[in-house]
C-alpha cells in the first residue's frame, strides 16, 4: 500500500456546475463534450468573468479523464459583439492591478491553457458574428456557420492587435491577408475565411452542430492513445508560435492600452462595424467615432 492517494481531480459534473453561468457543457456518453458560450443561456456578452474563465476551463476540462473530445460554440448568431460596461469597470477604477491580473495574464492564460493544457482534439465552432473568433479558429480542427462575417477590431479602436487574434491570423492566412485584416479591421465573409484558411469548412446554419458531431464521430473511431498522441503532435505549430509570440505581443498590447486610454467599458458594439461590411458600403453611413479603413472592394 502506497504512503498516499491519488489527488482528485474535480469530476465532469463537478466542472460543469462550476461553470455554469458562462458555459453550457454537454458530454455524450463517448466522452465528446460540446461547450457552448453563453449570457443568460442567450448570445455571450463580453465580461471580465468570461475572460478570467476561459483558460480555468480549457486548464480542467483538457486533463479531465472524462473527456475525450472538446466541442467549443457559441450561442445563436452571435459570437462576441457587445461588451458588460459594469463588468469592465475595474479598467478605470484600479487600472494597473486590473490590466495585469485579469488582461495580461487571466488574457494570455485563455490561448497558453488551449494550445499546452489540452489533451484532447479540440473542434472550434465559429457559430455567429463578432470578433475574437481566435477562441474557435485556434482549436485543432474549426467550422464556421456559412451565414457569418467576422473581424478584428482591435485597430478600430485605437489597439494593438497583440493578445492572440494576430497569432491566429498570421499563422492560418496568407501573411498579405493577415496583415490586411489585422491593420484595417475589414469585415470577412464565411466565404473568405474558408479560402484564406481559417476554417476547412463552412456549413448551413441548420446543420453545424450536426456537422460538428459527424466530425467527432469520425475522430472517436480511432484508438484513443493514438488519438490522443496525434493531437499534440498536429499541435506543435501552435505550441511554438504561443511560446516565441504571446508574451510579447499582449505586453505590447497593454502598453498600447495605456497611451490610447482604451477601456472594454466604453467599447462600441462591434455590430455597428459589422453592418459595414464592404458589400454595404455606400449605403450606410459609418457611426459617428467609428474608424474604418478606406480601401478596394475586397469581395472579389
Amino acid at each position: 500500500m502506497t504512503n498516499t492517494d491519488y489527488v482528485q481531480w474535480p469530476t465532469f459534473d463537478e466542472i460543469k456546475e462550476m461553470f455554469k453561468q458562462l458555459f453550457v457543457m454537454d458530454r455524450r456518453a463517448d466522452g465528446v463534450v460540446t461547450v457552448r458560450m453563453h449570457c443568460n443561456d442567450g448570445p455571450l456578452i463580453w465580461s471580465m468573468e468570461l475572460h478570467d474563465a476561459i483558460g480555468k476551463m480549457w486548464r480542467m476540462l483538457g486533463t479531465c479523464r472524462e473527456v475525450e473530445m472538446i466541442i467549443f460554440t457559441g450561442t445563436g448568431d452571435v459570437w462576441v459583439t457587445d461588451f458588460e460596461a459594469e463588468s469592465w469597470l475595474p479598467e478605470t477604477t484600479d487600472p494597473a492591478s486590473t490590466r495585469y491580473d485579469h488582461m495580461f495574464v487571466d488574457g494570455r492564460r485563455m490561448l497558453i491553457a488551449q494550445i499546452h493544457d489540452v489533451e484532447v482534439p479540440t473542434l472550434g465552432v465559429l457559430s455567429g458574428s463578432g470578433g475574437h473568433t481566435e477562441l474557435a479558429l485556434m482549436c485543432d480542427f474549426a467550422i464556421a456557420a456559412d451565414d457569418i462575417t467576422i473581424l478584428d477590431p482591435h485597430m478600430l479602436v485605437g489597439n494593438v492587435p497583440g493578445d492572440g487574434i494576430h497569432s491566429c491570423f498570421l499563422e492560418l492566412m496568407p501573411t498579405r491577408q493577415a496583415v490586411w485584416y489585422l491593420m484595417t479591421g475589414d469585415t470577412m465573409t464565411a466565404e473568405q475565411a474558408l479560402r484564406f484558411g481559417l476554417v476547412s469548412e463552412i456549413v448551413p446554419r441548420e446543420r453545424l452542430m450536426d456537422r460538428a458531431h459527424e466530425i467527432a464521430d469520425l475522430l472517436m473511431r480511432q484508438n484513443r492513445i493514438v488519438r490522443r498522441l496525434a493531437t499534440q503532435v498536429i499541435r506543435r505549430p501552435w505550441k511554438q508560435r504561443i511560446t516565441d509570440d504571446l508574451d510579447m505581443t499582449f505586453g505590447t498590447e497593454m502598453f498600447g492600452c495605456f497611451t490610447d486610454s482604451h477601456e472594454h467599458s466604453f467599447m462600441p458594439s462591434m455590430n455597428e462595424y459589422l453592418n459595414l461590411h464592404p458589400r454595404y458600403r455606400g449605403n450606410t453611413k459609418p457611426p459617428e467615432g467609428l474608424r474604418l479603413p478606406d480601401r478596394p472592394d475586397r469581395d472579389a
